[in-house]
């Protein structure tokens, strides 16, 4: 139980840092440096001690952290384009990612370049670039923030949904 929960970490000015491990929530407890904003009714219990399971914990002191960015992986530019074709808009299990500009024509593995496709506009598209084809995209890509990869985290709990600035129910999976 105690790995497969995790725990919303915030800075002491309410911003989201990062999400840890319950275990870690609670060794950050047991030395005084968080509060528990958000628990579950479960507590976990010891001879000496009982400490409810967190589900969001706030730093009692300001952590200095620099900006994170998502290192460009598949995983990341599906979740960005949230699983979706950004060539006609279909959403599959099954998605690709393309090269809006070809390698060999000089296109780039990165964030401007990279986009969720079905296999379909996929193999249409093939080495040809969107003018070419009279293609067009539905959005134009960009790196996503740290805050929308916590947004659209699997494990997400609703009780974070406060601090990560959604509305209630509100829910991108």
């Amino acid at each position: 139980m105690l790995n497969l929960t995790r725990v919303l970490l915030l800075n002491y000015s309410y911003e989201p840092i990062m999400v840890v491990s319950v275990r870690k929530a609670i060794i950050l407890y047991i030395l005084d440096k968080i509060d528990i904003l958000e628990k579950s009714n479960d507590n976990i219990r010891s001879l000496y001690l009982t400490v409810p399971i967190p589900y969001v914990i706030k730093l009692k002191n300001y952590l200095y952290v620099k900006p994170r960015e998502l290192s460009l992986t598949r995983r990341n530019v599906i979740k960005r384009d949230d699983s979706m074709c950004q060539y006609c808009g279909s959403k599959s299990k099954s998605i690709t990612i393309d090269h809006i500009i070809p390698k060999d024509k000089g296109g780039k593995d990165s964030w401007d370049n990279l986009v969720a496709a079905c296999k379909k506009c996929n193999i249409y598209k093939g080495n040809y670039l969107l003018h070419e084809i009279n293609m067009k995209l539905l959005k134009k890509p960009a790196r996503p923030s740290y805050l929308l990869h916590l947004q659209k985290y699997k494990g997400k709990h609703s009780t974070w949904d406060p601090y990560l600035y959604l509305k209630k129910g509100e829910y991108f999976e």
